[in-house]
């Protein structure tokens, strides 16, 4: 009678502690995230390494092998080239199946390309990374939900904030079609794949009573983008693995220029709602635009529920 007593209570115990099927599969599934999520950013630091204008094979290398993975999750690429200098380069546009190129969607961007002289691990091959395993997920769904994907080139200094910027080239070219209003709203990733102990604020955030951990992701909008980050942020939040915080600042960010160091600044100036999606860039990461940014600096796990992140929000958003 004691041994069935004793075999009871350890049956107890056991069923107490051992993770559900549904637990052990979704930490299966975010180690596969993660072991994705390194493929690609190796392919883009490792292999591939400076991804410069000042490196223009690199950056040729680098947009090729977007593309490819774009394909091979199903999405039909456009690629939207022009020249800057003596040399061509080009954004690439990805649609996934059942997605009408011509009907109103949201657009999930990020930049491929790095200063001189830093295989860009964060900066930006960590969103890079992000936008092709959320893509492959999208591209799977049914019924398709309205996204499109950009993967901008020149986003890093010389070309930042001039009319040759990938992000500013494109809102251009839907300018000059009327189509600037089928974008219903984007979202651009820029770093966001850097955790610390610590986190760094601008000046006058300081006593705003953000995070003193450098372990949340942020969104950061304008005041015309205030609604779309707000529906943004509620699936962001049915992710407790993943804390995420927000700022929506006014005149597009002027007062505050840090808030405007992305892509997503070109959609602003053009009056479409856009939000950055990141890691607060060199706010918390040391290695910003230099040789260290590297992929073993990167919380690959903090990625992966990112990707969960990014889902759970776009579901959030209406059927434009």
């Amino acid at each position: 009678m004691a041994w069935k007593s004793i075999l009871l209570t350890l049956s107890v115990l056991t069923a107490a502690i051992a993770p559900s099927e549904a637990v052990e599969a979704e930490m299966s599934e975010n180690a596969q995230t993660e072991e994705v999520l390194r493929r690609h950013v190796a392919a883009l630091t490792v292999e591939i390494g400076d991804r410069s204008v000042f490196a223009p094979a690199n950056l040729a290398r680098a947009r090729d092998y977007i593309r490819g993975q774009f394909e091979a999750s199903g999405l039909s690429v456009e690629d939207r080239p022009y020249r800057y200098r003596d040399i061509e380069v080009a954004n690439l546009i990805a649609t996934p199946p059942g997605i009408d190129a011509h009907a109103p969607y949201y657009l999930v961007g990020a930049h491929y390309d790095t200063v001189s002289g830093t295989p860009g691990a964060d900066d930006n091959a960590s969103a890079v990374a992000v936008m092709l395993e959320l893509a492959r997920r999208v591209s799977e769904r049914q019924p398709p939900l309205p996204v499109r994907f950009a993967a901008f080139t020149l986003e890093e200094p010389p070309a930042f904030n001039t009319r040759h910027q990938g992000s500013r080239v494109f809102v251009r070219e839907l300018q000059q079609a009327g189509a600037l209003e089928t974008v219903k709203g984007a979202v651009v990733l820029e770093m966001v794949g850097y955790t610390a102990p610590r986190q760094e604020y601008p000046v006058f955030l300081k006593w705003m009573g953000y995070p003193e951990a450098g372990d949340f992701i942020g969104i950061v909008g304008n005041r015309a983008s205030r609604t779309f980050g707000i529906r943004l942020r509620k699936g962001f939040e049915a992710n407790p693995r993943l804390p995420v915080e927000s700022m929506f600042v006014l005149f597009n960010g002027w007062v505050l220029p840090d808030t405007r160091l992305s892509d997503h600044a070109s959609f602003w100036d053009a009056g479409v709602p856009a939000v950055m999606i990141t890691d607060t860039s060199y706010f918390r990461n040391p290695h910003y635009h230099t040789p260290r940014d590297r992929m073993e600096t990167l919380d690959f796990a903090f990625m992966a529920e990112l990707v969960r992140s990014l889902e759970l929000a776009l579901d959030e958003l209406p059927v434009p």
